[in-house]
């Protein structure tokens, strides 16, 4: 009985699971992660529409992707794109040992996570309703025809040996380049910028509220990359790696910005440090099943400084950018996805591998990034011209959590 191949059968399934429903419950958690990170930082006036923005993308982001993405991103490709609808009860082709509906729900966490990026970068003038219908295009639509070249077996990005292993680039490059799309058209907060272009700190409410956002998205994405594995059964030594290095360039991220913010100003900037901690996960999140844990601490020392550049970068441009999203997510994603042609141990051009995953690397990342940028601006400049999409100098003076839902984050005595 114990050597009954269906038996055995049985205990694959069972195990890779658990390992994978356990996985996706750490991924879906991470949207918890993305409402604090996001309500702290920004205005008392504005954290509690943050919450309700995070809540949009799991609902509307969710059913969008149940009905019409998974089938775009997972179903029969021709390279580019499926038509397929809903979950399919047919083999997708993956190899799995576990069902389609444990798979539909493990992506559905890097659907929500993909757009939740997209919340930060516009928060505090962004009508709600405006909002949930670009999410609902988004998660049905555009991040799915991405999921398809980078993880659909005929993808043209698969084929080519791209390697995105977690989503550098299918999930943190797509979203913090909407993001920059989203923000420009949407254009910045009243009184972020002065006629001579200078910028003036808006300042988050809450820096502990975030802190502990940051810690939720740190603990999530060990679901996050761990579980990209697919299953546990044979992944034994993948999946030490993947963690490994995975906390490796997160904690290499903090120290890198920590330093750079002190030799830079004089003092440690924690807000920075924060946003330190997550560009050293974005940035290994492509390469943490190919490299080595030396590279994925050198990887997350420069996405530490890079981070810092890039928020200071994208403030010059006058795009206004509450949390960072853009910096974090969508420079973040391009190098780390570009790091992986670099750094990785078999095919990377500093271990004797030549160009050719270097050239495949930094051609997939930028199509994707030009990708997200250009369709998400056309779509919210076609909001804008119907809809609209920007709340009234009044309601933005007031705040959206008093303007559109009549409440305030602290009801606190005067």
């Amino acid at each position: 009985m114990e050597n009954d191949p269906s038996v055995i059968t049985d205990y694959i399934y069972a195990i890779d699971s658990v390992w994978v429903a356990l996985c996706a419950a750490l991924i879906f958690f991470m949207e918890g992660g993305f409402a604090l990170l996001e309500a702290g930082f920004v205005r008392t006036k504005n954290a509690m529409s943050i919450i309700a923005k995070v809540m949009i993308d799991i609902a509307f982001g969710g059913i969008a992707f149940f009905v019409v993405g998974f089938g775009i991103a997972y179903g029969a490709s021709n390279g580019w794109y499926a038509f397929d609808f809903g979950i399919s009860s047919e083999d997708l082709g993956l190899g799995l040992n576990i069902s389609n509906a444990l798979f539909w729900f493990i992506q559905l966490g890097f659907a929500i996570a993909a757009i939740s990026i997209v919340s930060g970068a516009i928060a505090e003038r962004m009508k709600m309703w405006a909002y949930a219908f670009f999410v609902f295009v988004f998660c049905a639509v555009l991040y799915p025809l991405v999921a398809n070249w980078v993880w659909n077996p005929n993808g043209w990005l698969a084929v080519r040996g791209f390697n995105d292993f977690a989503g550098s680039a299918a999930v943190h490059a797509m979203g913090g380049f909407a993001a920059l799309a989203a923000a420009i058209v949407l254009g910045p907060r009243i009184g972020k910028y002065n006629s001579d272009g200078t910028a003036n700190t808006i300042e988050g409410h809450n820096l502990p509220l975030a802190a502990v956002g940051a810690f939720i998205l740190w603990f999530g994405w060990f679901g996050f990359n761990p579980g990209s594995t697919l299953g546990a059964v044979g992944n034994w030594e993948l999946i030490g790696t993947v963690i490994v290095n995975t906390f490796l360039a997160s904690a290499a991220g903090g120290i890198s910005t920590m330093a750079y913010t002190y030799f830079s100003y004089g003092k440690i900037d924690i807000t920075m440090v924060i946003n330190g901690v997550l560009a050293g996960l974005v940035s290994i999140t492509a390469g943490c099943n190919v490299v080595s844990p030396v590279s994925a601490i050198i990887i997350g020392l420069i996405a530490g400084v890079l981070v810092d550049v890039a928020v200071m970068f994208v403030d010059k441009l006058k795009v206004d950018d509450p949390v960072g999203a853009i910096a974090v997510h969508g420079v973040n994603g391009l190098f780390g996805t570009i790091a992986v042609g670099l750094f990785a141990i078999e095919g990377g051009l500093f271990f004797g591998g030549g160009t050719s995953l270097l050239f495949t690397q930094l051609l997939g990342v930028c199509v994707i990034a030009l990708f997200a940028f250009s369709l998400t601006y056309v779509l919210m400049l076609l909001l804008k011209k119907t809809i609209g999409i920007r709340i009234s100098a009044e309601d933005e003076a007031k705040g959206i959590d008093l303007s559109t839902f009549g409440v305030k984050a602290y009801n606190l005595d005067e």
